[in-house]
């Protein structure tokens, strides 16, 4: 597990919109702090320090220490609200963390030993089903990444979670099911695949066009035996 990092707050007076509007105005995030069994923390941050943190992918996985007012809180973002406009934060939700909490959080996949992969030696692709997988466990257990070897995997090859190790304590929140993280698919088999489909769609055209001439020289022919009766 990485370094714990630590982010400044303060506690916030008063509550509602009003409270939470003129914390925006003076540079400041509101939040909220809950969780292990104790009563909800109003707090403020600073806007630029917080942004520094929330615009990391690994954000709402990862533990920080909140200062709030030199009391320090083990606390993990559950929550963060966006303007929808100005993509600025406008809310933060933290859960406070006590000892030999679980939490669930989702952690990156990364895939080892593609050189080692004879499907991707051969022009294949890898198709990645998930970039991240679901986990529940203790908070200080929460892994960085996950590692996935695609050694041996051949074109039309899948890789599932069961060929992941998992560190000790950690588990699936998904175990029912043994799910495909990723495939090796191969592009020419994408191209020919591709190719006829377009041949399918010009047969049928075709199809349709020649039924439309039938009909015509049907209607031109039935005009001239009407003629001819009279």
């Amino acid at each position: 597990m990485a370094e714990v990092s630590e982010i400044k707050a303060t506690a916030r007076v008063g509550s509602g919109k009003g409270a939470s509007r003129a914390a925006r105005r003076e540079g400041r995030i509101p939040g909220i702090i809950y969780g292990d069994k104790s009563d909800p923390e109003a707090v403020t941050l600073d806007s630029k320090e917080f942004w520094q943190f929330a615009r990391t992918p690994q954000f709402l996985n990862t533990i920080y220490t909140l200062d709030v007012d030199g009391k320090p809180q083990r606390v993990i973002p559950r929550d963060v609200q966006l303007d929808p406009v100005r993509d600025v934060p406008l809310h933060v939700d933290f859960l406070r963390l006590g000892k030999g909490a679980k939490v669930t959080v989702e952690v990156p996949v990364q895939f080892l030993n593609e050189e080692e992969s004879p499907g991707l030696k051969r022009g294949g692709v890898l198709n990645i089903v998930r970039h991240a997988i679901e986990l529940r466990c203790v908070a200080e257990s929460i892994p960085e990444h996950l590692e996935a070897s695609l050694e041996g995997l051949d074109i039309g090859d899948s890789l599932h979670v069961s060929a992941i190790k998992f560190p000790e304590g950690v588990e699936l929140t998904i175990s029912d099911r043994d799910f495909t993280v990723a495939t090796i698919v191969g592009r020419m088999a994408e191209i020919v695949e591709e190719d006829e489909m377009e041949g399918e769609e010009g047969e049928e055209l075709e199809g349709e066009e020649g039924e439309g001439e039938a009909g015509e020289g049907e209607a031109d022919g039935g005009e001239q035996t009407d003629g001819g009766d009279e």
